[in-house]
């Protein structure tokens, strides 16, 4: 099979699976696991999840700007001749895996630890920073995602 096309599945399933991941937490989850569990079940459960879920993550994370640089190098020979929506889509998909990578480090590990010390209140904290990062990483997706169909379509992203 052709690198070109190896790359092109790749991007597309790896992105999927983080901004589809996403949705779903953030969407459906979030909403049914606040009105039906207490504090100290939600935040574990939580923590379950993002345990199960960030490996995808850091795989895309990883498989995304490589495949992405790969069908940029291969469709236009690098930045120069790319169009608009390539370059936005960079930007923005750089944007999301900083924003993410701060949700690893800075409060997934907290609320990891304030679960594991049973210490409620500051894992609280730390899921509605997480979760106002996800929302912002999701919106961002999305557009990511619309650029990627529509800006081969439409005459001001080309």
């Amino acid at each position: 099979m052709e690198l070109k096309a190896i790359s092109l599945t790749l991007h597309i399933l790896s992105a999927v699976i983080w901004v589809g991941g996403m949705f779903f937490a953030y969407i459906i989850l979030r909403p049914v696991a606040g009105q039906q569990l207490d504090a100290p079940i939600r935040l574990t459960l939580w923590v379950g999840i993002f345990k199960k879920f960030f490996p995808f993550v850091w795989l895309s994370v990883l498989l995304l700007p490589l495949t992405g640089y790969n069908l940029m190098f291969a469709n236009w020979n690098g930045f120069s001749a790319a169009p608009i929506y390539v370059h936005l889509m960079n930007g923005l998909g750089s944007a999301m895996i900083l924003i993410y990578m701060h949700v690893f480090f800075a409060p997934y590990k907290q609320l990891s630890r304030a679960v594991a010390a049973e210490d409620w209140p500051t894992g609280g904290k730390k899921l509605n920073q997480i979760r106002i990062l996800i929302a912002l990483n999701l919106a961002l997706g999305l557009v990511v995602i619309s650029l990627a169909a529509l800006g081969r379509y439409s005459s001001i992203l080309i």
